[in-house]
This record gives C-alpha cells, structure tokens and sequence, in this order.
C-alpha cells in the first residue's frame, strides 16, 4: 500500500467513525465534539502506528515528543478539523491525515464526511474554472484581517465556512479560488490540505510567500495561503500593501 492510499484509507475510515457517533445521537454538543476526537485520534494512531512503524507521528489531540525531530518521514494529523461544526451537525468539517518528508508535505489525505468525499493527493482531479469574481473563503467566525482586505482589493466575495481543511478543499470543488488564513494555526491544521492542493497544482505558501515547513520543535503555523497558482502574484502583492497601510 503506498503512502497517499494509506492517508485515505485512514482518512475515510475515521471519518466513518466520526459520523456514527454524531449519528448515535447519544451525545450533546460539548461531549460529541471531544470524544469524536479521541474516537477518531485513537483509530488514526494505531493504523499508522501499525502501517509505518518506524515513522514519526505529530497529531493534535496525542502529546508531542522530541522523537518525531529526528525522522525524515512524519505523520501530521488533525482527527477532526472543525470541532464546532461537527457539533453543530455541519458538513464543512474534516480530517486530516499527511505524510511530510524532510519537511514537505508529500502525501495525503483530506476527507469530508459530511459530503461523502475524500480528496486526495494521488487522485488528482480537473480544477473547475475560476469564479468571475474570484471568491475567497474565510473563517464563518473571525475573517482574517488581512484576508477581508485583499478581498476587497481584488473585488472577491466572500465564502464564510469553517474548518480549514474544508476551506483548503473548497478550491478544488470549485467553490472558491482563494484561501488566506494570518490568525495562526498548527502542522496539523494545513499540512494535509497542503499536499493534497499542492497535488492538485495549487499554490501553498505563508502570507509572504516563503515555503511551508512542516516537523518542527514549535508547531504553530501563524499563516497560510493557498489559491490557484495564477492568482498567486496579485493576492501576495495585495498582502504586502494591507500590512504596509495607508500612504
């Protein structure tokens, strides 16, 4: 089994899980979100665990260690993106699943089980055109700064929704065509739909353009950006007059 089936496999499976205990209706909002998320780390861990055993793993809801540091291949996942709404019985939530190679993420997966998909980064498929104008997706709950400024430069709508690995994905399904995030996430939060938008022939990068690196001692990730690769140059230019201000 390669590496990128491996991700989807798992990615698929938790997300199986995730939606039987939503559907179990056995818990209220607060619990369903926590257990969904030892659920679905539980199974995710002991499968790569099991599968790639002599690899590094980073995941949201297991402690960190030191060990990962010294791997060149890791594992980087989020068992449930998007908490909230998968309590709120949404479909924008996610989980992610990424393999990192000397600190690039190479493989995986990003499942949607709220839609019944999982996209992934061997099965590239055929991006849809481009919205006229260009729709730019935000947090549902706190839009980035610079975010709404950029849109506004480039006459974007907006596309509220919440995890980001639904955001990432959107591109792809076509809802939308540019997502810029600056109020800080983790590895976890982007690197699976990193290397799936990046398979798909997206551009990925921080807000100022410089490479996502992914398997490091501090992990938060303060900013991303990823959007087709032809609006690349205009939304990174427009960035860097929103933190210049006025003249």
């Amino acid at each position: 089994m390669t590496d990128a089936e491996l991700a989807a496999r798992v990615a698929y499976a938790a997300g199986r899980i995730l939606v039987d205990v939503r559907q179990s209706g056995l818990l209220d909002d607060k619990a369903l979100g926590r257990t969904g998320d030892e659920t679905a780390n539980r199974f995710i861990v002991d499968a790569l665990r099991r599968q790639r055993p002599d690899d590094g793993l980073l995941s949201e809801e297991c402690r960190d260690t030191p060990e990962r540091l010294g791997k060149s291949r890791v594992w980087i996942v989020d068992p449930l993106d998007g908490t909230r709404e998968y309590g709120e019985k949404r479909a924008d939530w996610a989980v992610h699943v990424a393999l990192a190679i000397d600190g690039v993420a190479v493989e995986g997966a990003v499942a949607l089980p709220g839609l019944g998909e999982v996209l992934r980064t061997d099965v590239p498929r055929a991006l849809p055109p481009a919205g006229q104008p260009l729709r730019m997706v935000v947090s549902r709950t706190r839009p980035a700064r610079e975010a709404l400024a950029v849109a506004k430069a480039l006459g974007a709508g907006l596309v509220p929704m919440g995890s980001a690995g639904a955001k990432a994905m959107a591109i792809i399904r076509g809802e939308a065509d540019v997502y810029l995030h600056s109020g800080g996430q983790y590895e976890w939060d982007s690197a699976a739909p990193v290397a799936v938008a990046a398979a798909h022939g997206l551009h990925c990068s921080r807000i100022d353009g410089s490479p996502l690196v992914y398997n490091r001692p501090d992990v938060s990730m303060p900013d991303l950006l990823i959007c087709r690769k032809e609006h690349a140059a205009q939304v990174l230019e427009e960035v860097t007059k929103a933190h210049a201000g006025p003249d």
